[in-house]
């Protein structure tokens, strides 16, 4: 699921390794994490020293939701993620369950990343291995070039549509497609490769 976090306050019950894991993507986002849990990762108890995040070290509580735009249940009693996800629910707040198909609004997807560009696999829960599997090919197919591939293309778009007359619109979707099909990107490779061949995205 790719949705904005930026700024938004995103509830995680459990303070393991799993959870760990979590919260790393959730911060990366610019999520405003809160965690209950009794006991905590070094890491997670780190983060929440220096207050990277916010800790409450102690049993979840329904009013733990209260506020929260998302939640995630990442604990290992499986009572207490169906009661996260419960009161969730009655809130209309979305929850993922980690590892936990009943309890869950939404899966957590096998991501590669390559700067802005991101390719999620899904497998609808049923096997996280497969995704795993194919996010390692993925990230062999697109290499980290992409990268900076992305950000000239987007370069590219800013300036066609701050052109003060940008002409056909049609004229420039298809100038938009050409700059991005599989020849301009193995033009731009090639130069990244060797610059002297004096040969960009143009």
């Amino acid at each position: 699921m790719f949705v904005k976090l930026e700024g938004r306050t995103v509830l995680v019950v459990g303070a393991g390794v799993v959870a760990e894991q979590k919260i790393d993507g959730l911060l990366a986002a610019g999520a405003r994490v809160k965690v209950v849990a009794p006991q905590a990762t070094a890491q997670i108890a780190k983060w929440a020293l220096c207050e990277v995040l916010e800790w409450h070290a102690r049993p979840f509580s329904p009013a733990d939701v209260d506020g929260a735009h998302l939640v995630v249940a990442a604990t290992s009693a499986p009572g207490v993620n169906s009661a996260v996800y419960r009161e969730a629910e009655t809130r209309k707040v979305f929850c993922n369950a980690v590892d936990d198909l009943e309890n869950c609004h939404f899966y957590y997807g096998s991501v590669v990343q390559r700067g802005d560009l991101q390719i999620a696999i899904s497998t609808n829960g049923k096997s996280p291995a497969l995704a795993q599997r194919l996010r390692k090919q993925l990230e062999a197919q697109f290499g980290p070039e992409y990268e900076n591939w992305l950000e000239l293309l987007g370069a590219a778009r800013e300036t066609l549509r701050a052109a003060e007359n940008p002409g056909d619109p049609e004229a420039t979707k298809r100038l938009l497609h050409q700059l991005a099909s599989e020849n301009k990107f193995e033009q731009f490779r090639q130069h990244a490769k060797n610059p002297s061949t004096g040969k960009g995205i143009a």
